[in-house]
């Protein structure tokens, strides 16, 4: 029985689709179709699929523009070649190639030439596949990728209200430690909505700001005479960044409730020092609840970009540069690890203490990065429960740790249930 191969390459609007017999010995004989990129095109391409009886499919990552395309097929293409009578192991399964893996000499591109090329590299195995999760795992990236960009539009503003005050002689970042916090935000409101007193400004301040009303007089004096359309474009500004905030809240609240299912997974994460709530639930996002896809902690490592690279050409290795990998991983990991480097007591402060002068603050992060992925991987995988036995962690610390990520896990609305007193499995150490 023949076994098909089928190679799409993917444009905006349309798609040219090969197909041929790979068990052959023989030059292979392509059958080719354009489609389009319309719901109906793209129902029309699993139903031709189907017709020619293709085992597996293989694309190329353009853009977002394969998001359609890999959808509709795993919708209408996958189950039905999947679930048929001898169906073969790899029969109904899709390949997203990277498209850098699939190029071919200058000025010899052509769509159809490139869809049999990544037929025929996809049967070498010359390819660069890509890890594409389920659908309910890609709506979970959707959400937190989102939030993320919400979150650096929020950074951004911030930074643009301190600019237009320092422009309008308003020196309040000088004397706050927080430019959007309550008192801050309060005089800011005051302040946009048309004050012009400084003792007034001054006095909704809380008391226990370092600051004295001394000071506060003297860095918010410009508004005596501040231009009215300052006024204005601060107005403006702090309502965007309450909009941002209310939705980065909401954002919150639908990421908790898709990931309900696996609060266990979100909370053993959140014990990891450098770790919380939220980073753990990005994680998942990424890695999925047990990190089922990577069979072992160093294909995770290698998939996010956390190993030390090895390029060694006549028994000399020249570089230990780490890999590319999923940028967002690598995000989340160095900020956790450079938070871990900071938490008192912890087996990560004493690491980073003992690598640092040997290798430069940039390569500690890298290593404990590294540390911190493998734990990832055993507490998703082995369900092991993280435990801190750093030699200046008190059992105080322990317990105002705990308190902070219940109250947190509740405010996102996570039920947490009374400890069990059951016996728990045994624990990921850092080592």
């Amino acid at each position: 029985m023949p076994y098909r191969i089928a190679g799409i390459d993917v444009h905006k609007k349309m798609l040219a689709v090969v197909v041929s017999d790979v068990e052959i010995d023989s030059e292979y004989q392509f059958e080719q179709r354009l489609f389009d990129s319309t719901p109906s095109q793209l129902r029309s391409l699993a139903e031709w699929l189907l017709q020619q009886e293709t085992e597996e499919v293989v694309m190329e990552s353009t853009a977002q523009y394969w998001r359609p395309v890999w959808e509709a097929l795993e919708r209408h293409w996958k189950p039905l070649r999947k679930k048929r009578e001898g169906a073969r192991p790899r029969s109904g399964t899709l390949h997203l190639a990277q498209a850098q893996s699939n190029r071919g000499p200058r000025g010899r591109k052509k769509d159809f030439r490139d869809a049999k090329r990544l037929v025929k590299r996809l049967v070498a195995r010359e390819l660069t596949l890509s890890f594409v999760p389920d659908a309910e795992q890609r709506l979970w990236r959707t959400v937190t990728r989102r939030k993320y960009q919400l979150t650096r539009d929020h950074v951004r503003l911030q930074n643009q209200v301190e600019s237009l005050l320092e422009e309008a002689h308003i020196k309040l970042s000088s004397l706050v430690s927080d430019l959007l916090g309550v008192s801050a935000r309060r005089m800011l409101k005051a302040l946009a909505e048309g004050e012009t007193n400084p003792t007034a400004l001054a006095t909704l301040a809380d008391e226990r700001l370092r600051a004295t009303p001394e000071q506060l007089c003297d860095a918010l004096g410009a508004c005596t005479d501040l231009k009215p359309v300052y006024r204005r474009l601060l107005k403006m500004m702090l309502e965007q960044l309450q909009f941002l905030e209310q939705q980065i809240g909401q954002l919150d609240q639908e990421m908790a409730s898709l990931l309900s299912q696996h609060q266990g997974a979100v909370e053993r994460l959140a014990e990891m020092p450098g770790l919380g709530v939220d980073s753990a639930q990005q994680i998942i996002a990424e890695v999925g609840p047990a990190a089922a896809t990577f069979p072992s902690a160093k294909c995770l490592s290698s998939w996010v970009g956390a190993c030390p690279g090895d390029d060694e050409s006549a028994g000399v290795n020249y570089s230990h540069r780490s890999p590319q990998g999923n940028r967002h991983m690598r995000r989340v990991l160095n900020q956790a690890a450079n938070a871990a480097a900071r938490t008192k007591g912890s087996i990560f402060e004493i690491v980073y203490r003992r690598s640092v002068p040997r290798l430069g603050h940039n390569q500690a992060i890298g290593a404990i990065a590294h540390r911190q992925c493998r734990l990832i991987w055993l507490i998703l995988h082995q369900g092991v429960s993280y435990e801190e036995r750093g030699p200046s962690v008190t059992k105080q610390a322990k317990q105002r740790r705990t308190a902070r990520m219940i109250r947190q896990l509740r405010s996102l609305g996570y039920r947490i249930e009374p400890p069990n007193p059951q016996p728990q499995p045994s624990p990921a150490q850092a080592r």
